[in-house]
C-alpha cells in the first residue's frame, strides 16, 4: 500500500491542512470510538454491585480492570508503533477491542465477575494502542503551532460517543435491569436461590447485548482502518527505538513529567465524578439508576459544548491560564457536591416532574422534566455541582496532552505512552473512593458528612494538582502560545 510523507510547508496557518482532511476524519472516529467504550462501562460499577451483590469497593474493580489495560499496555504500544507505525497500532489496538468485548459472551455465560474484569483489561489494552496512536497521530497531522487547537477539536467528538455510550447504558442496560433492590435480592438469595440466580443471568444477558454489537462494529471499524491509505507523518520513517536516551530527555523534561502527574489526577477525578455520579444521586437524592444516568447524559452534554468553547477560547487564551481557571472552577464546584446536603425524597418529586411532561412530549417531555425537577426541587444544589463540574474538564485532558508533548519531537511517541500510562489514575482513584463510600457517614465537628459527599475530597484534590500544573504551564514554562 502505498503511503505517503506529510509535509506542513505552506500550510501553517491551517488547524487540518486540506490534503489531510480526510486522514484526520478517519482517526478522529476513532475518539468517538473509545467514549462509547468509556461510558457505557462506567455505569457498570453501580449495576454489577446490584446484581452480583458485592460492595463498592468490589464493583470498583470494574474501573481498576478498565483503565489498568491503559496502564499497562501504554508503553509496549508505543515501543510497538515505534518500531512500526501509527496505521499498524490502530489496526492492532481495533483487534484487541474488539476481541475483549466479545469476551463477554462466555464471561456472562459463566456468571463469573473475574471474568467480565479479564474482558474489560483485554478491551482496553486495545484502547491503549488506540489512544497510544491516535492522538499524537492527529498532533502531527499539520503544523506544530496548531497542534494543541487540532488535538481539541479531535477531542471534541470524543465526548459524542460518550453520550452515545451513557444513552445505551440508561435505557438499553439499567432501564432493562430487573427492579428488584439490593435488599430484596438479599433476601431472594437466601429464601429462592434459584430464582435470585435466573433473575442475576437475565441482568447479566442484559449487560452483555450492546458489548456484542459494539464488538461487531470495532470489528467493521477495523476493516475499514485496514484498506485505508492513510499518511505517514514526519519520524515515522525513522524506526529505531533507542529507549534508554529518550526515556533519559524525557525524564529530565519537568513540564513532561508535570504533564504526566496532572493527567493522571484529571483522568482520576473525571472518571470519579462520572462514575460515582449515580451512586451520590441514590444515596443523596433518592433516584433510581437509570434517571441518575440520564443526569449523567445532561453532565456529558454540557461537557461537549464546553469543549467547542474552550477549543474557541484557545485562540485568545493561553493554554496554561484557561486549564488553571477551570481546575478552580472545578474546585469551587466539588465544595458544593460536598457540603450542599441533599434531600433525600428530590428523586421522587423530579419523577413527577417527568411524569407530568412525559405524557405529552416524549423524549423531549422526559428531558424537560428532568432539568426542571432538578431547578424547582428542593436539595439538589449538590448534584446540580457535581454535574456543573464537567463544563470544567472538558478543555482539560487534549490540553495536558498537547502541553506536555510540545517540542518533544520524534520523543513524542513515547511521551504520548506516558500520558496514556497516566490514564492509570482511573484505575487507582476510584476504588479509593469507594473505598470511602463503603464507611459510615463522617462526622467533621461542625456538620455531619455523608460518606458519598465525602468521598468527593478525592476529585477536590484533582482539581488542586491541575490548578498547579496549569499555573506553572503559564509561569514557569513559558506556554503563551
Amino acid at each position: 500500500m502505498a503511503e505517503t510523507n506529510i509535509s506542513n510547508a505552506g500550510q501553517k496557518s491551517k488547524v487540518i491542512p486540506a490534503n489531510l482532511l480526510w486522514s484526520f476524519i478517519l482517526v478522529t472516529f476513532l475518539f468517538s470510538l473509545w467514549g462509547f467504550a468509556n461510558d457505557i462501562t462506567n455505569p457498570m460499577v453501580a449495576a454489577f454491585k446490584n446484581i452480583l451483590l458485592i460492595s463498592n469497593f468490589q464493583s470498583s474493580l470494574v474501573q481498576f480492570a478498565f483503565y489498568g489495560g491503559y496502564c499497562v499496555m501504554a508503553i509496549p504500544a508505543a515501543l510497538f508503533i515505534k518500531r512500526f507505525s501509527y496505521k499498524t497500532g490502530i489496526l492492532l489496538g481495533l483487534t484487541l477491542y474488539a476481541v475483549g468485548c466479545l469476551m463477554f459472551i462466555p464471561s456472562g455465560w459463566m456468571m463469573a465477575f473475574w471474568a467480565f474484569l479479564i474482558s474489560y483489561f483485554v478491551m482496553t489494552c486495545g484502547l491503549s494502542f488506540l489512544e497510544t496512536s491516535a492522538n499524537p497521530y492527529i498532533l502531527a497531522m499539520g503544523p506544530e503551532e496548531t497542534s494543541t487547537q487540532r488535538l481539541n477539536f479531535a477531542q471534541s467528538f470524543n465526548p459524542m460517543g460518550s453520550i452515545t455510550g451513557m444513552f445505551v447504558a440508561s435505557h438499553f442496560i439499567l432501564a432493562k435491569l430487573d427492579a428488584t433492590d439490593e435488599a430484596g435480592r438479599r433476601l431472594l438469595q437466601d429464601s429462592e436461590p434459584d430464582k435470585f440466580a435466573a433473575i442475576q443471568q437475565a441482568d447479566l444477558d442484559v449487560i452483555i447485548g450492546p458489548y456484542m454489537i459494539l464488538g461487531i462494529v470495532v470489528l467493521t471499524a477495523l476493516i475499514i482502518f485496514a484498506i485505508a491509505k492513510l499518511p505517514r507523518v514526519k519520524g515515522e520513517d525513522d524506526n529505531k527505538i533507542n529507549l534508554g536516551p529518550t526515556l533519559g530527555r524525557l525524564f529530565s523534561n519537568r513540564k513532561y513529567l508535570e504533564g504526566v502527574v496532572a493527567q493522571a489526577f484529571y483522568v482520576g477525578a473525571q472518571i470519579m465524578c462520572w462514575t460515582f455520579i449515580i451512586q451520590y444521586a441514590g444515596s443523596e437524592l433518592g433516584m433510581e439508576k437509570a434517571m441518575a444516568q440520564n443526569v449523567n447524559i445532561a453532565a456529558m452534554l454540557i461537557f461537549v459544548s464546553s469543549r467547542f468553547i474552550c477549543t474557541f477560547l484557545l485562540k485568545y487564551f493561553s493554554p496554561g491560564g484557561l486549564l488553571m481557571t477551570l481546575a478552580i472552577a472545578g474546585f469551587g464546584l466539588i465544595c458544593g457536591t460536598m457540603f450542599i446536603k441533599g434531600n433525600s425524597g428530590a428523586g421522587a418529586e423530579i419523577q413527577e416532574y417527568i411524569a407530568q411532561f412525559n405524557e405529552a412530549g416524549g423524549l423531549v417531555g422526559y428531558i424537560k422534566g428532568l432539568v426542571i425537577g432538578l431547578i424547582k426541587v428542593d436539595g439538589t444544589g449538590g448534584l446540580l455541582s457535581l454535574v456543573g463540574v464537567s463544563a470544567c474538564m472538558s478543555l482539560m485532558f487534549p490540553t495536558i496532552y498537547g502541553i506536555a508533548l510540545k517540542g518533544l519531537g520524534d520523543d513524542a511517541k513515547l511521551g504520548a505512552a506516558g500520558l496514556i500510562m497516566a490514564i492509570g489514575g482511573g484505575c487507582l482513584m476510584p476504588p479509593m473512593q469507594a473505598a470511602i463510600m463503603d464507611h459510615e457517614a463522617f462526622n467533621l465537628g461542625f456538620m455531619m458528612l455523608s460518606s458519598a459527599r465525602a468521598s468527593f475530597v478525592l476529585p477536590l484534590i484533582c482539581f488542586v494538582v491541575i490548578t498547579i500544573f496549569g499555573f506553572r504551564t503559564s509561569n514557569v514554562h513559558g506556554h503563551k502560545y
